[in-house]
């Protein structure tokens, strides 16, 4: 990392793998200059006691049109007062961003004196993005104050007052720090994808809050789980983030016999129309992404040059790899419209963070992998997807104006075949690390761990 000095502070620069990562995503230029407040009576930041740039105006702006904005004076109450606090909302409200730094604002109150702020995520893609919007929306410089910690790599120093990290590096920091005294708020994100490790801090964090009375956990969670986790944890606020969704919902009259060509045919279809707007397709499985990845760029030659460029950006929910840098002509692709296209599965909604989608293709299945303890391998299952996860789909287009969404299943489908719910992943995993992981925490067995949904 090489450090450059700007006006007020020192900004760490990042490889061009990160920036465009963020670039990419967010739908900025990189362009903008930041020009800095003058005067005597400068607002100082009191995470580090400089003043506050002309972007913090402009990103506080933004910041107060998020439905998660309105409930910040309930949420910091309920913080106050409570050990636990449930905070239920559709996609696309900025919980993930904005309540973290709510929970950094709780600790500076308190001067730090039972720790700063950890925030898990499922993905190590969207710890990385987060801790880049959230320490662009403080105003101060990532890896200081605001930093991630994911596998193989880390960025945080001893100043670092909100971190964001992957639910398995928690997990394992719990090996070496059982009761995780560094931490006054853990902020545990995602919970409705249920993956191991975060369905394992759940239980084990219950032990947690009562050696430390003075520990604050937050749960951020879709709709659907709200009422299981106030039965698991008792008597708890929960907080509703309300939004509204104006999409237009196309159905197939009948099951797609081949759903991966329907999905490209109709994404070429809604490019040929020129209606503006990026388009996010939900895949059957991972193959499939890179499948469509590649057939993308191959067909992009024969496309009509007055229709715009398609840039398809393969979203990799289990990879822990960043978005690819697409080779373009800076100049060359100002002078034409760009038509970003995210692939990804019905698992990889969290990592979706373009503003301006319009268009979304459900093919309504998805193919995984399911431990099987009889044989002990995995096997490969082909399923309808849940209609939670149909219903998180829709909600990524929350934040358009215009937004349609199109299923390549028949309405009757989703109540035919599909199951309420996904199943947890701690039911469908081979379980051999978690043994491994309890008994190093000195915990005999899964019978002696309350979790949420029995492995």
């Amino acid at each position: 990392l090489g450090i450059i000095y700007v006006g007020k502070m020192e900004v760490l620069t990042f490889s061009p793998e990160i920036h465009c990562f963020s670039e990419l995503l967010d739908g900025s230029d990189g362009d903008e200059e930041e020009i800095l407040a003058c005067g005597e009576d400068l607002e100082l930041n009191p995470f580090d006691g400089l003043p506050y740039s002309s972007r913090y105006y402009k990103l506080m702006k933004e910041r107060e049109e998020l439905p998660v904005w309105k409930e910040k004076g309930t949420f910091m109450e309920s913080l106050l007062h409570n050990q636990i606090v449930i905070v239920s909302g559709d996609a696309k409200t900025g919980k993930s961003s904005q309540i973290p730094q709510w929970c950094a604002e709780y600790c500076l109150s308190v001067r730090y004196q039972h720790g700063v702020v950890v925030c898990t995520q499922v993905h190590k893609q969207t710890a990385v993005w987060l801790a880049l919007r959230v320490a662009d929306e403080m105003d101060v410089n990532i890896g200081h104050e605001v930093g991630y910690f994911v596998p193989f790599e880390s960025c945080c120093a001893t100043e670092t007052i909100l971190r964001y990290c992957t639910d398995d590096m928690l997990q394992r920091e719990m090996m070496s720090m059982p009761l995780l005294n560094s931490y006054g708020v853990i902020v545990l994100d995602d919970i409705h994808e249920r993956s191991v490790a975060t369905d394992a801090l759940l239980g084990l964090l219950k032990d947690v809050l009562l050696s430390r009375p003075e520990l604050r956990l937050v749960i951020l969670t879709a709709p659907h789980m709200s009422s299981k986790l106030q039965n698991y944890y008792g008597s708890v606020p929960c907080i509703r983030v309300e939004t509204k969704h104006c999409v237009e919902v196309v159905y197939s009259c009948s099951v797609q016999k081949d759903h991966f060509l329907s999905a490209l045919r109709l994404l070429f279809e809604i490019h040929h129309s020129q209606e503006k707007g990026d388009v996010v397709i939900f895949l059957a499985c991972e193959q499939e992404i890179e499948k469509a990845y590649q057939m993308i760029r191959q067909e992009q030659s024969n496309l009509n040059p007055d229709l715009g460029e398609l840039i398809p950006i393969p979203l990799y929910p289990t990879k822990q790899d960043l978005i690819p840098k697409p080779n373009q002509d800076k100049q060359k692709c100002c002078q034409k419209y760009r038509r970003k296209v995210l692939l990804t599965t019905s698992f990889g909604e969290p990592l979706i963070w373009i503003k301006n989608v319009t268009f979304v293709i459900d093919v309504g299945i998805e193919r995984r992998k399911v431990y099987n303890p009889r044989i002990r391998a995995d096997s490969v299952i082909t399923q309808p997807i849940s209609k939670s996860q149909a219903e998180m789909h829709k909600q990524i287009l929350g934040m358009s104006s215009s937004g349609k969404l199109f299923c390549l299943y028949p309405e009757e489908f989703t109540y035919k075949e599909m199951k309420l719910h996904p199943p947890a992943k701690i039911q469908e995993s081979n379980l051999t690390s978690m043994v491994l992981f309890l008994k190093r925490m000195d915990i005999a067995g899964f019978g002696h761990c309350d979790f949420i949904t029995r492995p």
